[in-house]
């Protein structure tokens, strides 16, 4: 059972995780950070909840399913969004070198584009390195949520 002030500080600190891990994939092809720790940062703000609400809150409240008992949870239940985010993150990986050759550069060879006159932005950079970041960050937070709801389910 968890109390009031343990609570309290996920609802406060889960948020603030989220939008970090949001600025470090963004960034993550022109400085420091990325998809791998944008994933473990995003996956600790839902260990966070599965800890202090329970693996039933975060089926019902994050992703509006009602739990299923933890048997068939391999089947059909919370698993099944992790293991989408994990494949879909490898396809968007693996679709960020296949786009690559597409230009006409090697596999995994970095290409930028620039959007001009964009509201608010003015210039824009399209770099494929934020569509391999985000295929890391969906393969990282779904290898390691699975992670998580195996062994929560023990």
């Amino acid at each position: 059972m968890s109390t009031v002030i343990a609570r309290t500080v996920v609802r406060t600190v889960v948020p603030l995780i989220l939008v970090t891990a949001i600025a470090l994939l963004l960034q993550g092809h022109n400085l420091p950070g990325g998809g791998f720790i944008a994933g473990v940062l995003t996956a600790t703000a839902f260990v966070l909840i599965y800890v202090i609400y329970g693996q039933d809150y975060l089926e019902e409240a994050v992703f509006h399913r009602t739990p299923v008992p933890s048997l068939e949870m391999f089947r059909h239940g919370i698993l099944e969004y992790y293991r989408s985010a994990f494949g879909l993150g490898l396809a968007l990986a693996a679709a960020s070198g296949v786009a690559a050759i597409g230009f006409g550069e090697p596999f995994l060879t970095q290409t930028v584009r620039f959007l001009h006159h964009v509201p608010l932005y003015g210039e824009m950079e399209l770099a494929s390195a934020l569509v391999f970041d985000l295929g890391v960050y969906f393969t990282v937070v779904g290898a390691l949520l699975t992670i998580l709801a195996v062994v929560g389910s023990e």
